[in-house]
């Protein structure tokens, strides 16, 4: 029987294998490579290997992404400017490569926001691409959702309104705009969306510099320095954690909250430290599990986040601890390592976490079900058979109703995952099982191995309007898989 690795391995190489390029699927307007992107200066990239050997790892530190400061305060709302622009980084050390970001940043600016409290975000689009920005998680009007057809042209400007009428979740912001979403977050165009509420507020989950953000994601870069693109590209096997290739985070010998995000294309990771430690999963997509639970493994499809508790006072001063991945595509010797944990210090540590950290309403009795099939025979990808449509609506809902998808792959090799916008859903069961404790509490985004087939129920009351849901790999969506609904 094939195992989740083994499965995820066969479908990413068969898919990297059957699309080496872009060009077969993509409009005239991406099969160029974007204007917008920088061409790189100072110094050449060496012409010398492209990823950073297994001996040379760990020497770059991990640098925490910027919070953004509001312009404005006033009239009870926060207000940000964020503009789309290119930039160069170094993700690999010694090496300038150009990339696409929100203010400089890569990944983008971390915005943090209050349920209850409205933050307004002007976008500015700097770049010769159209993008969309969606606030992945978030409940949100149909004019401010993102949407991968209501774009902003190049050098125009946009206002998304987020009311943050919803609890806690570690959210995230990323392009949405259709046919290029893959390559424009590929080449940057993301950051995290972080919303607290009082629930969250009470409990002694560490925090402040103990409550850090890590956006995992996957690259390839050429010999030139600069990132390769093409669809379902199986050659992106260096990893990198908040822009930095295999880094290094220093960490005083307490608890840390660590907000895991999967801003890979299709990459899924599977998570553990070295020692085979324990670490304990106290949050979802949709914000913390109503209890936490202690795990040696982390498992992340694309656009998935975990919020976790790592505990470094068990180990002396001095120690380093890895956190490795054993997902596939690509050889264990240059995906197997993310990040490693350097225990430096001693300091004060009150935080603990709770047995209980939340409570979820009672899921109400289901009005309606539905089924939803993914499939896709590159190079195009379908949702119940149909290639994505923007004219098309694919599934009327009612306002107020509380329905029971049935989310099949029906790929024997390709893994896909679901992703839903404007609501968070509650996973029923998977494949009839009983559910394992990392498909608890509130998701947006579930994984579904080849041949899998998940149950969720989501309650249609926030707003009317027309959105999307889609494979959130994002290059099986660019790729056609994904449909609208119309919620009315």
């Amino acid at each position: 029987m094939a195992t989740r690795r083994t499965a995820l391995g066969a479908g990413l190489g068969v898919l990297g294998a059957t699309l080496t390029t872009g060009a077969a699927l993509l409009p005239t307007a991406l099969r160029h490579r974007a204007e917008g992107e920088p061409a790189r200066t100072g110094t050449k990239a060496p012409a010398r290997a492209v990823t950073v050997s297994e001996t040379d790892r760990f020497r770059v530190a991990m640098p925490v992404p910027p919070v953004l400061r509001p312009v404005s305060t006033r009239g009870g709302r926060d207000v940000y400017d964020i503009t789309m622009r290119p930039a160069e980084c170094e993700i690999l050390p010694g090496v300038r490569t150009g990339v696409l970001t929100y203010n400089g940043s890569f990944p983008g600016p971390t915005i943090k926001a209050r349920s209850g409290r409205p933050v307004v975000v002007r976008q500015r689009n700097r770049l010769t691409m159209p993008t969309s920005v969606h606030l992945h998680g978030a409940a949100v009007t149909q004019e401010n959702d993102g949407d991968p057809m209501d774009t902003i042209a190049p050098g125009a400007d946009r206002i998304y309104h987020y009311p943050n009428r919803q609890p806690h979740a570690s959210l995230w912001y990323h392009d949405h705009a259709h046919h290029m979403e893959a390559e424009h977050v590929y080449r940057g165009l993301s950051g995290s969306y972080l919303l607290t509420d009082s629930v969250e507020q009470a409990l002694p989950l560490p925090s402040g510099p103990y409550d850090v953000p890590v956006a995992l994601r996957d690259v390839h870069i050429d010999g030139a320095g600069d990132l390769a693109f093409s669809m379902g590209d199986p050659e992106r096997t260096t990893i990198v954690a908040n822009g930095k290739a295999y880094p290094y985070f220093r960490v005083a010998a307490r608890k840390y909250r660590f907000r895991l995000l999967n801003s890979s294309n299709i990459r899924a990771f599977d998570l553990r430290l070295s020692d085979g430690s324990d670490i304990i999963r106290i949050g979802s997509d949709g914000g913390l599990l109503p209890r936490p639970h202690t795990t040696d493994r982390v498992f992340l499809s694309s656009g998935e986040r975990a919020d976790v508790v790592i505990d470094f006072s068990r180990y002396p001063v001095g120690t380093e601890i890895v956190l490795e991945n054993s997902a596939p595509p690509g050889d264990l010797a240059r995906i197997g390592q993310v990040l490693r944990f350097d225990v430096d210090r001693t300091a004060p540590d009150a935080s603990r976490v709770p047995s209980v950290l939340r409570s979820l309403p009672r899921l109400p009795e289901p009005t309606g079900e539905r089924t939803v099939k993914l499939t896709m025979a590159p190079p195009q990808a379908f949702m119940d058979d149909k290639v994505y449509d923007p004219g098309r609506i694919d599934a009327f809902v009612r306002y107020g109703a509380s329905e029971v998808w049935t989310v099949v792959n029906a790929n024997e090799v390709f893994p896909h995952n679901f992703h839903m916008h404007l609501v968070q859903f509650r996973i029923l069961e998977r494949n009839g099982q009983t559910l394992p404790p990392s498909d608890a509490g509130l998701k947006d985004t579930v994984n579904l191995m080849p041949g899998e087939t998940v149950k969720l129920q989501a309650t249609f009351d926030r707003y009317r309007g027309t959105y999307v849901y889609h494979c959130h790999m994002l290059d099986h969506s660019a790729m056609g898989m994904m449909a609208t609904m119309k919620i009315g």
